[in-house]
């Protein structure tokens, strides 16, 4: 059967997995609290902030099917495989081999890949990080910065690797820090409600307010 996006959505929605199961608490989550700003807040029933919410929902929900193919232990979905032919020590490779510039290579080659198994798990975790925080509308100008840094890496890591268009990581690139300078976790997100509870209390001093305004 050809593929098609309709019935990889489906298949991606009913894989019997531990990350099946995550996928559609985030999921389950996001829609959740854009219903609770919807009921609460007018100020969230526009066209703008549905449309936000869907952007940031998509491209979250993006981020955690990417996690899926550098699965710890291992950092792959072919275990099996020899280190350096799947998963995410694979793209380490190309990234040695496709970088723009001979420092990042350098970097990859003598520095990261020497200690895989320590860089991975922060490699995993930040992109967790960004998809649950895109999902969610979690302090997404922090999640979008981190997700900018790292889709950054690739687009320069992966600039001269054959078969992919760079341009592509540079539109993702763009539409991160889209996210973060736009404060799309206030459009039915998490952001929303905090900064909705902040505004309620807003002659009470707290010790958080600056952290509150950047991350949201």
């Amino acid at each position: 059967m050809r593929p098609d996006p309709f019935t990889d959505f489906i298949n991606f929605l009913t894989h019997p997995a531990w990350t099946t199961a995550v996928f559609w608490v985030l999921l389950l989550g996001s829609v959740g609290v854009a219903i609770y700003c919807l009921a609460t807040m007018e100020s969230q029933r526009t066209f703008g902030n549905v449309a936000n919410w869907l952007f940031r929902l998509s491209i979250g929900g993006m981020w955690w099917q990417q996690t899926l193919w550098k699965l710890p232990p291992f950092y792959t979905d072919n275990p099996s495989a020899p280190f350096g032919t799947s998963g995410l020590s694979y793209w380490m490779t190309q990234l040695i081999k496709g970088a723009a510039f001979q420092f990042h290579a350098d970097l990859v080659e003598k520095v990261l890949l020497p200690n895989f198994y320590l860089v991975a798990p922060f490699v995993y975790a930040a992109e967790v990080i960004t998809g649950a925080s895109l999902m969610l509308g979690i302090f997404v100008r922090l999640g979008g910065l981190l997700g900018a840094l790292q889709i950054l890496n690739l687009w320069l890591g992966l600039y001269n690797t054959p078969g992919e268009w760079p341009w592509t990581y540079f539109f993702l690139l763009v539409l991160q820090l889209i996210f973060a300078t736009h404060r799309f976790g206030r459009s039915l997100g998490f952001d929303a409600v905090i900064l909705d509870r902040e505004e309620k209390h807003k002659g009470r001093p707290t010790l958080g307010r600056a952290f509150i305004d950047a991350a949201t």
